[in-house]
């Protein structure tokens, strides 16, 4: 079945903020549908209030509602309808009995009418035409609206003449419970659609900063992450198939932030896991040919004690066929150790430890054994530290103690009765020093660094307890808590020193 190829993360990323960005567009349309709405309700609501007080002040003034006491009514208490444009009564036949047009008021308080009425001095009332339209009705008749679509609820109409925004209201009037008429209250409301023309601004601005945010946010994570991330991501894959293609990671190095933290864990990996795979082939090799040569005594020897009839000569080939199985066993057997140490030593967690009771405790050990093996070797430890908690260290406390016991397993092999093991350890201002000293017959080696390759040839005549491989796994776990081992042939006195430096714990 064919892997789906997944998508990048800018195409995920983008693609969110795609679906985030249409719900919050949703959302806007129906905010921005119900803003002009809520401010006409609110507008309604104080037409309301004003209706409600108009009708208040008529009952307790006791006002009929005909068309002479309403207009009384209104000269009397034009102060109410002051904050309006116009406020008209009719009666419960639609018939028009009050108009504040009607009224010898400041202009600047109530605008133009469609209809400009005019009284005379005789009381007669005359209509005159005006050019300019105020408020179409709905249905273009009142007396229609009022009579027939006029249900007992307050009804709102709000409407754009001419550049400008009217709200109006039209409520019955019931005094003493009675209904009595209709008035309809008109207000010019243009801040309503300033106030929805700056919300609509507003939103149209903040969508813009935030879509301009996102764009260059995309672009810094495109170039900055994702690429960089895509190349590590080749270079990965281009070793794990042996590819000979150049991917260049250099400039990541530089960084000092996640991706370059990253790179340079990367590329340690990588060169480790190069190291260890070179290590283990070369290992292999260097195993088959040390393996090689006990079998080719093996069998020569075993092809010879088939042909001998002598007892001593049956003997003696019987012990170099019993050397060489111990020789392939320590070999098989140490090799899988080390196997197993150098995978478990990537896992174990370092830990504040004292060097000088390690060393300590591991002689101890040492000199009961040598002791059950009547050896006449004297072990002896000098301790040059001075500072508070100079004998400290940060390793790991069995894979230490393993790094004193081959050292001084070697220096006991090369060792003979009557001699002396000195373990000196001091300090300098940033590590720890351990000095172990035999007086076996030291190096013949232009090179004693040679002494820590695997399966060195030159060993004890007990070899068969020693497989060439000790030395070595010395030289690991030294070099894994961050430190440094040398040998070399004593100056003034016979034998060899192997001189082991580990950093302080700090």
């Amino acid at each position: 079945m064919r892997q789906k190829k997944s998508a990048s993360i800018l195409r995920k990323f983008l693609l969110f903020n795609l679906g985030v960005f249409s719900v919050l567009g949703l959302f806007t349309i129906f905010y921005l549908k119900a803003v002009q709405p809520n401010l006409v309700n609110k507008r309604a609501s104080n037409h309301f209030i004003i209706i409600k007080n108009t009708a208040d002040h008529l009952q307790r003034l006791n006002i009929d509602f005909n068309e002479k006491e309403i207009k009384t009514f209104l000269l009397s208490t034009r102060f109410l309808f002051q904050s309006l444009d116009r406020v008209r009564f009719y009666n419960l036949k639609g018939n028009l009995i009050g108009d504040t047009n009607i009224l010898d008021l400041d202009q600047n308080v109530f605008s133009k009418s469609d209809i400009i009425i005019e009284e005379t001095l005789d009381g007669k009332v005359k209509e005159q035409k005006n050019s300019l339209k105020f408020l179409k009705e709905p249905d273009k008749n009142i007396k229609e609206v009022l009579l027939d679509k006029y249900e007992g609820e307050p009804v709102t109409i709000s409407e754009k003449i001419q550049n400008n925004f009217f709200v109006s209201t039209i409520s019955i009037v019931k005094l003493n419970n009675k209904e009595e008429g209709y008035v309809i209250v008109s207000e010019q409301a243009n801040d309503i659609l300033i106030a929805v023309k700056e919300r609509k601004a507003f939103i149209i601005r903040t969508v813009l900063a935030v879509t301009l945010v996102i764009l260059i946010f995309s672009l810094f994570l495109n170039k900055y992450i994702l690429k960089p991330i895509g190349l590590l991501v080749a270079f990965s894959e281009a070793i794990k198939k042996k590819s000979n293609k150049n991917i260049d990671i250099k400039n990541f190095f530089v960084r000092g932030d996640e991706i370059g933290k990253l790179t340079t864990s990367i590329d340690e990996m990588t060169k480790e896991l190069q190291k260890r795979t070179t290590r283990a082939e070369t290992f292999s090799n260097d195993l088959a040919h040390e393996i090689r040569n006990p079998l080719a005594s093996l069998k020569s020897a075993s092809e010879l004690l088939d042909k001998t009839t002598q007892k001593t000569e049956s003997e003696k080939l019987l012990k170099i066929i019993n050397h060489d199985v111990e020789r392939i066993e320590r070999l098989i057997t140490d090799y899988s150790q080390m196997l197993k140490d150098e995978a478990s030593l990537s896992r174990e967690k370092m830990s504040k430890i004292n060097l000088v009771e390690i060393i300590t405790n591991v002689t101890d050990d040492f000199k009961q054994d040598l002791k059950n093996q009547n050896k006449d070797i004297d072990i002896e430890i000098k301790t040059k530290i001075t500072s508070r908690n100079g004998e400290y260290i940060l390793g790991i406390e069995n894979r230490l103690e393993q790094v004193i016991a081959n050292l001084l397993d070697n220096s006991i092999s090369f060792s003979e009765d009557h001699k002396k093991i000195e373990i000196e350890v001091e300090e300098t201002s940033n590590n720890l020093v351990m000095m172990i000293r035999d007086e076996g017959p030291g190096f013949s080696e232009t090179s004693p660094q040679k002494i820590f390759k695997r399966f060195y040839s030159n060993r004890p005549k007990s070899f068969g307890k020693h497989s060439g491989l000790g030395l070595n796994i010395v030289k690991n776990i030294v070099e894994l808590h961050k430190g440094t081992i040398a040998a070399s042939n004593r100056i003034n006195k016979r034998g060899a020193q192997v001189e082991v430096l580990l950093p302080k714990f700090s």
